[in-house]
């Protein structure tokens, strides 16, 4: 692939203290794990303001100095971090390298409009690295917990095998405890019998008020959806303690006069108070889906001899499948991985795996947790691609995207 052609080589006072900065905020966390953040900033700060004039004003050779650059912050790296420190070292030699030439070479206006001002362009990409910031901050708890999961010893932190990338410093045994142990087995089938059930009430009810409020002839439609969505928005300790009142009631009414069994009785409190808290989420995506739906199918429908009943399920349901699909894997992760409404509602028959992790953190510092953390974070993940795959195939229904 042909290298990007310049646009206009930029001044040395814009590019210098721009990468300075750049080498100081890795600096910084370097030298933060190194027991002084500030000497991190200035060794940084000034590693790459050389390399820049090096690379500028002396060789000139962009092939050769990405070489270099590599070499020399791998080499580094291996003295202070190990065999993962060359690992870390390279990345960062060849994103600084490129970092020097797409900014002294103008190559981050090759893809904007020309017509920007440089206030405008350094918002555009100021924008864009705060938004990365806000990610980074977001997802590096989670990928720590990951690799923590494979640890062959029973510690919350890296040991220094870890650290080396020592094979015999990894291991499943967390994994395998995980799906050996007959509590942590217990609460997981919990937490697939209650999330289901859970999630199709919540879908059943979630839609048939989201259809109901996208009627135009509905009167306080925006005092009804307030109330509906109130779960979604009340803290859930408010919502915990009212949920115990209320659900206690119930339960003592089904075990007194209707003489049902205790343990059922308590699956049924949780269920339904699950289902509360999904509800919000199928009400707010069906909401968005039916926004761009075709009413005169449904009337087209009716002029054909079709019952309302005929009419949802032939008609109206394949258009917002999506929309219903997305609130109903919303609902199940709210339902999958909530805690504190367990903990009023449910008792020790209903202990969910959330719940497990929880007490494992107070009572019993369990580094299976970390495995069954990872597998959520998974399980997660694969349901937000899910979701998001339903959201675009809901968009080329509607004809919202060429795709």
């Amino acid at each position: 692939m042909a290298a990007l052609t310049p646009i206009s080589r930029k001044p040395m006072s814009l590019v210098l203290p721009t990468v300075a900065a750049a080498g100081g905020a890795l600096g910084l966390f370097v030298g933060t794990a190194n027991g002084s953040g500030l000497m991190g900033v200035l060794v940084g700060a000034c590693l790459v303001l050389a390399m820049a004039l090096t690379f500028i004003k002396v060789l000139n050779n962009e092939g050769l100095s990405k070489w270099i650059a590599i070499v020399v912050m791998a080499a580094l790296g291996f003295i202070f971090g190990g065999t993962p420190g060359v690992i870390l070292g390279a990345i960062f030699g060849w994103l600084f390298h490129w970092f020097i030439y797409w900014l002294y070479e103008g190559r981050y206006r090759a893809r904007l409009l020309p017509y920007l001002t440089p206030r405008q362009v350094l918002w555009h990409y100021a924008f864009r690295v705060l938004c990365g910031s806000i990610f980074v901050f977001l997802i590096t708890p989670i990928l720590v917990v990951m690799p923590l999961s494979f640890n062959a010893q029973d510690f919350f932190t890296f040991t220094p095998e870890m650290l080396r990338l020592d094979p015999e410093g990894y291991s499943l045994k967390h994994y395998r405890d995980f799906f050996t142990n007959n509590e942590w087995q217990r609460s997981f089938k919990n937490s697939l019998i209650i999330a289901p059930i859970a999630t199709v009430i919540s879908v059943s009810l979630g839609t048939l008020a989201a259809i109901g409020l996208s009627q135009n002839h509905v009167p306080f439609k925006r005092a009804i959806m307030a109330i509906l969505i109130s779960p979604m928005i009340v803290p859930l300790i408010i919502s915990a303690t009212g949920m115990f009142f209320f659900y206690s009631q119930i339960g003592n009414w089904m075990e007194g006069t209707l003489g049902l069994n205790k343990t059922f009785v308590g699956y049924v409190k949780v269920v339904l108070a699950h289902a509360v808290l999904g509800i919000p989420f199928v009400i707010i995506t069906v909401t968005a889906t039916l926004v761009g739906f075709d009413n005169s199918l449904t009337r087209a429908a009716a002029n054909m001899g079709a019952n309302p009943v005929t009419t949802f399920f032939k008609v109206q349901m394949p258009l917002i499948l999506p929309g219903v699909i997305s609130g109903g894997l919303f609902a199940f992760i709210t339902s999958f991985d909530e805690v504190v409404v367990v903990l009023f509602v449910g008792s020790a028959s209903q202990k969910t795996l959330p719940w497990q992790m929880f007490t494992g953190l107070r009572e019993q510092i369990s580094p299976t947790i970390l495995a069954v953390a990872t597998i959520l974070v998974v399980i997660s993940i694969a349901l937000l691609t899910t979701v998001e795959l339903l959201r675009r195939r809901s968009e080329r229904l509607r004809g919202m995207s060429p795709g």
